[in-house]
């Protein structure tokens, strides 16, 4: 048979082959972003039950109500922000479905998306299969800040889209008050839609708070905000989440969405519906993963790694130069066949594949776990 790709130049991705790697030569796996700790007893057994119940069959394609009015009160009490559960709320198949059906609903020909690097990988590619132009910013380690200036100057005629993504997914930095309202004054008056992606709202550090796209209200005018439960309740195997956005955006999204997946989990909506009546139970995240942040820095000390600023998110990155000049791809490789422990090379998610010697490790893990990968970092 004779095709040409769509994704020419995409391969197996960094997690699944990293992690194929760390099981081959049975090493540690800080790579792939999910945790090695068990979710909350009671939430197993609220799916449980929904299970015994009778909740087996198809939801409602945007989600059941339940669900959306729990979500919908969670953001009015985190941010006194307001959107309408039947018509602005939709549950999701994960986050990366939210992301790949929002890029599909609106995103056409030669449209211009532009997407801050190093990002998470399934942005550029959903843009290309939609016959979008992805315009990267990179970004500097080891701070990562975005030069709005540069910003400003990328935007055109043809920008459709742009994707932000705080706490972020590999930097683990976030954006500060300042930065959203640089972004909102740049997107007034456009027809850019802003994407951002806030899976890890729940983990943010240092009292900092998270600055949700829905603080702002032009911002919230003309975005999407994606979620995901897998990754603040520890069961990223779930693969459910949320989005929300404007009634007239959220029209078109679900005309996307229905011919995607149609409908997500039943009986785990029905379970997430009650947990989330306890905000404890997302409230107590960020301190819970700052203090597997801050045991993982303490058992760093002495290693011959630098550790970046990790503001927000469950990684962190670890400067290497002062190791050896080997590209990260090689060193992530050796470290994992050599010396027994996984991680992500950053350059991955680069332009151009640049490499600043720096790797990315989640820290989601045992404390057991955290203190034997350190023992093997601090030899090298």
């Amino acid at each position: 048979m004779n095709h040409i790709s769509k994704l020419p130049q995409v391969q197996l991705s960094i997690f699944s082959k990293m992690t194929a790697l760390a099981n081959k030569h049975k090493a540690i796996n800080l790579s792939q972003g999910f945790p090695n700790f068990k979710s909350d007893s009671a939430l197993i057994d609220l799916v449980s039950h929904a299970m015994r119940s009778g909740y087996n069959q198809y939801a409602p394609m945007p989600g059941i109500l339940a669900l959306r009015e729990a979500i919908a009160n969670k953001l009015e009490f985190l941010y006194n922000s307001t959107y309408n559960s039947d018509t602005e709320i939709t549950i999701t198949s994960g986050a990366t479905q939210a992301i790949y059906s929002i890029i599909s609903a609106f995103i056409k020909q030669n449209d211009e998306v532009i997407i801050f690097k190093p990002a998470y990988d399934s942005y550029e590619p959903t843009t290309q299969l939609n016959g979008g132009i992805v315009m990267p910013i990179q970004l500097e380690a080891p701070n990562y800040k975005i030069n709005w200036e540069l910003v400003q100057q990328q935007i055109n005629d043809n920008t459709k889209m742009m994707i932000i993504n705080t706490p972020q997914n590999p930097s683990a930095t976030i954006f500060s008050k300042q930065d959203m309202l640089q972004l909102q004054e740049i997107t007034k008056g456009t027809d850019i839609i802003v994407l951002s992606d806030e899976v890890y709202e729940h983990i943010i550090f240092d009292n900092e708070k998270h600055q949700s796209i829905c603080l702002f209200p032009d911002l919230k005018s003309r975005s999407f905000l994606v979620a995901s439960f897998g990754k603040t309740f520890h069961n990223t195997g779930w693969k459910i989440g949320y989005c929300c956005a404007p009634k007239v955006l959220m029209e078109e999204f679900r005309k996307a969405h229905q011919f995607t997946v149609f409908s997500v989990n039943h009986p785990i909506q029905i379970a997430l519906a009650e947990y989330l009546q306890e905000p404890n139970h997302y409230l107590k995240i960020s301190q819970f993963y700052q203090n597997k942040r801050n045991l993982f820095t303490e058992l760093l000390e002495g290693s011959r790694f630098k550790i970046l600023p990790t503001q927000g998110t469950y990684f962190m990155l670890l400067d290497y130069s002062n190791i050896t000049t080997e590209k990260d791809t090689d060193f992530a490789e050796r470290l994992t066949i050599e010396h027994g422990i996984a991680s992500i090379p950053l350059s991955v998610f680069n332009e151009n594949n640049l490499d600043q010697n720096v790797l990315r490790f989640c820290f989601a893990k045992t404390d057991n776990t955290l203190k034997k990968a350190t023992e093997i970092l601090k030899k090298i």
